[in-house]
């Protein structure tokens, strides 16, 4: 793994993208189960339970978030 992308890992986890963290994304309610999986700068996903109906769902991440974990590594 490249060193940018453990670095957006890491500050995308001092976020709050995290495991075992229950977080509300787009509406639904999930209990994060994975780490940040990052494919692309633009492009990060996190695996999710939905609270409702108990799907494990695989989730990207908003770009503004994106957006801001990279410009604090700045």
């Amino acid at each position: 793994m490249m060193a940018a992308t453990v670095n957006l890992c890491d500050r995308l986890k001092r976020l709050g993208y995290t495991r075992n963290v229950q977080m509300k994304l787009y509406g639904e309610t999930f209990e994060l189960v994975s780490d940040p999986i990052v494919v692309s700068e633009k492009l990060v996903f996190v695996d999710g339970i939905e609270k409702k109906s108990g799907e494990r769902r695989r989730i990207r991440i908003p770009l503004v978030v994106l957006r801001m974990a990279q410009t604090t590594a700045a």
